[in-house]
């Protein structure tokens, strides 16, 4: 990989670990906001949480996913490979690549090359970080509302 290479797909990984980190903090934001509102049981919040996390986990991962179809796609700037024969380059296949990096499962079906090798590795990086902040998150949504709970 060349030094421009590198430099480049430095900068985009900046670019996306920042814009992943304000859109999971919204969503906690706004989900830590609508709880106290909620008349809802203190199980069926902790629902609303999980459902919240998922969401946030979950345009994280699309956040990267169209990142790498469009960097392969549309710049060259490098590709996924599979070890099957024929490999479809659909952009649901770059979102499934990022879900199996982002959660650091990485099944190895699907690989990059080229420039998304680094984003890939910050990829993972990033996902260990906001998936660590969920549970946090949980914790203190149940310590906050444990005690409402009918004894």
């Amino acid at each position: 990989m060349i030094i421009h290479e590198f430099l480049i797909s430095a900068i985009i990984c900046v670019f996306l670990v920042i814009s992943t980190t304000l859109i999971y903090y919204e969503v906690l934001r706004i989900t830590w906001g609508i709880l106290p509102k909620l008349t809802l049981a203190p199980r069926l919040r902790v629902v609303v949480v999980v459902i919240a996390i998922f969401l946030g986990h979950t345009i994280a991962v699309w956040v990267y996913g169209m990142a790498y179809w469009i960097l392969a796609e549309y710049f060259g700037f490098g590709s996924l490979r599979g070890e099957i024969m024929y490999f479809e380059h659909s952009f649901f296949n770059y979102v499934y690549f990022s879900a199996a990096t982002y959660s650091s499962l990485g099944l190895g079906d699907v690989f990059p090359v080229g420039g998304l090798k680094i984003i890939t590795g910050v990829e993972v990086l990033n996902g260990l970080v906001l998936i660590g902040w969920s549970v946090s998150f949980t914790y203190l949504v149940m310590e906050k509302w444990w005690d409402m709970h009918k004894r």
